[in-house]
């Protein structure tokens, strides 16, 4: 009965245009340049994480692991004259992103009998406005492969002709396509903007026709907060805005205290969807979160939770000769 529910649900979003075009990660601050290449490298140089287990123990429930890599490219020069660093890194107003930073980002999506791919290279770089205040912008070319294993599908009414090119039958449709973003930063606050799949998978499509209307112009918008709140504890906001004319929109808010910027705890909370409760510890170039997700409203339909892992390692810290422990050097 499970996998009835399981696949009834999949064929409801699916075939309705929303299956696979928009990914929810509870930790979202943590992962800033999955939603926007201009913020690629706006933490330095490092590599990231996560696994993402929905709906907890129901059967052939939604898992993704995501796995991404930001370089900051003065961290590439061996050098040791600090004038490549100045423009961004050397500065007692904190880290705003570097100057030229290069990512790639790879992810692996399974829901029942679909499997998605997506991997993404991204560029970022921009100018300092003023002391405390830069305007970055960065672009991304993006691959994605979405399958469908036909011979795997149960549906109540196989005679539907919405399911007849489907059936009996393993699918698969690649594309290629432009994301664009521009952000604000400082060294405790952003905000950014970026557009996602902006030719709709028009730029370059192969394989089946079968979710060609899947994909659709994303828009989004990133705002993230630090501050210390004391000697020992500091707080961290942040908040992401999507929409697109299929799913329409959704609003995402979290919040960390941050104690001696080592450990951490939080909580969120995604419109008519889920919230969330999240810890966190980080030692050295070391990050490690948790994260679980409760459905609400809407989204109990299957009323299971969602665990989510976060491993991330930085390669050079963005602020070496910064000595204050209870500074917040993370999002």
């Amino acid at each position: 009965m499970n996998k009835l529910i399981l696949i009834a649900f999949l064929f409801l979003l699916a075939f309705g245009g929303q299956a696979q075009s928009r990914k929810y990660v509870s930790n979202f601050s943590a992962y800033q340049h999955f939603y926007n290449p201009s913020l690629t490298g706006h933490e330095g140089s490092i590599l990231k994480t996560f696994y993402r287990n929905q709906w907890t123990g129901f059967e052939d429930a939604p898992k993704t692991l995501f796995f991404s890599g930001e370089i900051d490219a003065a961290d590439l020069s061996k050098t040791t004259d600090r004038t490549s660093h100045y423009h961004f890194r050397n500065s007692a107003k904190g880290y705003q992103g570097a100057r030229h930073a290069f990512g790639f980002v790879a992810l692996q999506d399974r829901f029942g009998p679909t499997h998605e791919t997506q991997l993404a290279f991204n560029y970022g770089t921009g100018i300092r406005l003023s002391e405390s205040l830069s305007l970055r912008w960065g672009a991304a070319i993006t691959y994605n492969n979405f399958r469908l294993d036909g011979n795997s599908l149960v549906v109540d009414n196989t005679s539907d002709p919405r399911y007849q090119h489907v059936m009996g039958q393993y699918n698969s449709m690649s594309k290629l396509d432009l994301n664009l973003g521009f952000a604000l930063t400082g060294g405790n606050y952003f905000l950014g903007y970026a557009m996602q799949d902006i030719t709709k998978g028009h730029f370059m499509t192969t394989g089946d026709a079968y979710m060609k209307d899947v994909y659709t112009r994303k828009h989004l918008v990133q705002a993230g907060f630090r501050t210390d709140l004391s000697d020992q504890f500091g707080l961290v906001t942040s908040a992401l805005y999507q929409y697109d004319e299929q799913i329409e929109s959704t609003l995402e808010g979290q919040a960390k205290v941050v104690y001696q910027d080592m450990l951490w705890a939080g909580g969120g909370y995604r419109n008519n969807q889920a919230f969330h409760l999240a810890a966190g510890l980080n030692y050295k170039k070391l990050r490690l979160s948790y994260a679980y997700e409760s459905p609400i409203q809407e989204a109990r339909s299957i009323n299971r939770p969602t665990n989510e892992i976060g491993l991330a390692y930085t390669l050079k810290a963005v602020n070496p000769e910064r000595s204050d422990r209870s500074t917040v050097t993370f999002w």
